[in-house]
């Protein structure tokens, strides 16, 4: 039985500095819409500067808002780290926890 639920992220939930057509975050955008990419976000690793090497999940909140208010790379890092913006600001790490393991 999948416990997860949907989590849908919208341009209300960024911060008033982020334009929505800057995010790399479409309106509606369901986490859970592909499975897949839950379990690739679960494993996707930060790939470069003072955390290079550790799990996006892992990833310290104030980074990872730095990250919100700078503005997300371009490509897949910065999708993962919007979508990692709305786990973290809306308390949902432990969602990932039975996906540490796999």
């Amino acid at each position: 039985m999948n416990r997860l639920k949907s989590i849908n992220i919208s341009k209300n939930a960024l911060p008033d500095n982020i334009p929505p057509s800057a995010s790399p975050l479409a309106e509606g955008t369901s986490l859970l819409s592909d499975p897949q990419q839950l379990l690739k976000l679960a494993a996707y690793r930060m790939p470069f500067g003072k955390y290079k090497g550790r799990l996006l999940i892992d990833l310290p909140e104030p980074y990872v808002v730095w990250f919100a208010n700078k503005g997300f790379p371009k490509g897949e890092l910065g999708v993962m780290l919007g979508i990692m913006y709305e786990v973290k600001v809306n308390g949902l790490e432990y969602l990932f926890e039975p996906l540490r393991n796999r």
